[in-house]
C-alpha cells in the first residue's frame, strides 16, 4: 500500500487473536500498522506484534529494495507495536532508535536494552531531517500511555498518530469505521479525554491530509468527520440521540420489563434504543453505547443485597473510563428486599455531572399493573 510517493505501508493483519489486550473481542481480527518513509535517509515508523516479526521484516526489505533504514521511530511501547525492536536493530546494526525518554525506560523494562549508544531522545517540538523532508515530533502523553508521541511529515502532510484514530479489525475486512473505532476509543483511550483534547489542539495547527494510525485504516478522506468524532468523544459529549439500556436478568422477569421499557420509548418517539444484556453481550459494546447516547438506564436484579455481579462490573468499567455528562435512570427487581437501585446509584455517584432521572422502577418478582404504570412514567420522563 502506497500512502504517498515516499511512504509505504508495511503492517500486518492478525486473524488468530482471540482477545485484544486480553479482554476485547475482535471477531474481524486486528491490524498492526507500520510505515516506511524513504528520503535521503529512511525512517521506519514502529514495528508490529511479535508473532509477525518475520513477515514485517520481509515487507520492510521488499519496500527498501536493497537500501538500509537509518531510523526506527518508536511512537508507542505497547508490545503489539514494539515487540520487534530488537530484531530490527539486530538486522540493521547501523540504524538508530528515535523515541521519548520514557519510551527508552520502557524499552529496558520490556527487552532489557535501551540502546544508549544507538538512540535519539526526542521531546515535543523536536525535528529530525530525512533530507527533503523533516519529521516533527508531538508529545502525546497518556494517549494512552505516558511515552506516546505523534509524528508529522509536512511534505506529504501526513500525521502518524500512534494509537489515536485506531480501531479494532484487520484491514482485509470491510466494516464501519465509527462503530469499531468508538468501541476501541472508549475501551482503551476513553479515560484520557483531557489529554486527547490537548493533543488534538496541537494537531489543529497542522495541515493534515492523511492520518496513519497504528491500528485500522489510513484516513485520508473527510478528515473533519474523524477528527470531529474524536473531539466529541474526548469531551465526553453526546454523539447520537438515543437511550442505552444495560440490564441483568435471572429468570426473565427483569428482561421482560426491559423489553417493555424499550417498546414504550420507541412508541414515544425515541430514535434509538440500544439494549445490552450484560451477562451475554460484549461488555465493551455496552460501554460504547453508554458513552454514545445521552441517557443510560441501568436495570438489575437484587443479588446478595446488592446488584447483579455483571452490573457491578459494568459500572466499574464506566467509572474507570470517566463516564460523565449523562442522564441515568434505574429499574430494579427483588423478590423480598429490592436494593439494586440504591446500590447502583451509590456507585454512579462517583461519576461527574450525572443527572438522575425519576422515578425508580421497582419490581417485586414479576411485573404488576402498578410497576407497569411506574415504568411508563419513567419512559415519559426519559423522552420528555
Amino acid at each position: 500500500m502506497i500512502i504517498a510517493d515516499s511512504i509505504t505501508y508495511i503492517g500486518v493483519n492478525d486473524h488468530d487473536l482471540d482477545l485484544f489486550e486480553g479482554q476485547y473481542e475482535v471477531p474481524n481480527g486486528m491490524a498492526y500498522n507500520s510505515y516506511v518513509i524513504q528520503d535521503d535517509k529512511i525512517a521506519v515508523m514502529d514495528s508490529v506484534d511479535a508473532s509477525f516479526g518475520s513477515e514485517w521484516l520481509g515487507k520492510l526489505a521488499a519496500a527498501l529494495d536493497g537500501r538500509a533504514p537509518d531510523y526506527l521511530v518508536v511512537q508507542h511501547m505497547e508490545p503489539d507495536h514494539s515487540s520487534n525492536i530488537t530484531r530490527f536493530m539486530d538486522a540493521y546494526p547501523n540504524a538508530q532508535v528515535v523515541a521519548t525518554a520514557k519510551a527508552f525506560d520502557m524499552m529496558a523494562n520490556f527487552y532489557g536494552v535501551d540502546y544508549a549508544d544507538r538512540r535519539i531522545i526526542v521531546k515535543d517540538g523536536d525535528e529530525l531531517s530525512l533530507g527533503t523532508r523533516t519529521l516533527r515530533f508531538i508529545a502525546a502523553p497518556m494517549v494512552h500511555w505516558p511515552e506516546v508521541m505523534f509524528t508529522y511529515d509536512a511534505i506529504d502532510k501526513v500525521l502518524f498518530s500512534a494509537d489515536a484514530f485506531g480501531k479494532f479489525g484487520a484491514l482485509d475486512v470491510e466494516e464501519d469505521w465509527a462503530c469499531e473505532a468508538r468501541r476501541y476509543y472508549f475501551g482503551i483511550v476513553g479515560k484520557f479525554g483531557k489529554q486527547v483534547t490537548g493533543v488534538l489542539n496541537k494537531v489543529a495547527a497542522l495541515d493534515v491530509r492523511a492520518i496513519c494510525p497504528l491500528h485500522g485504516p489510513v484516513l485520508s478522506d473527510n478528515l473533519d468527520y474523524y477528527i470531529g468524532l474524536y473531539k466529541t468523544w474526548a469531551a465526553y459529549e453526546v454523539e447520537s440521540d438515543g437511550i442505552a439500556i444495560a440490564y441483568c436478568s435471572v429468570y426473565g422477569h427483569t428482561k421482560e420489563a426491559v423489553m417493555l421499557l424499550a417498546a414504550e420509548l420507541e412508541a414515544a418517539g425515541c430514535p434509538k434504543v440500544a439494549v445490552s444484556d450484560l451477562a451475554r453481550d460484549d461488555m465493551a459494546e455496552a460501554v460504547e453505547d453508554a458513552f454514545r447516547y445521552g441517557t443510560l438506564v441501568l436495570v438489575s436484579t437484587t443479588y446478595n443485597g446488592d446488584m447483579f455481579p455483571f452490573m457491578k462490573s459494568f459500572i466499574d468499567h464506566l467509572a474507570d473510563h470517566a463516564f460523565q455528562n449523562r442522564r441515568v435512570a434505574f429499574m430494579e427487581n427483588g423478590t423480598w428486599a429490592p436494593t439494586a437501585a440504591r446500590a447502583m446509584r451509590a456507585k454512579m455517584e462517583s461519576c461527574k455531572n450525572i443527572e438522575f432521572v425519576e422515578p425508580v422502577v421497582t419490581i417485586k418478582s414479576a411485573l404488576t399493573d402498578e410497576s407497569r404504570a411506574t415504568l411508563r412514567e419513567l419512559a415519559a420522563a426519559l423522552v420528555g
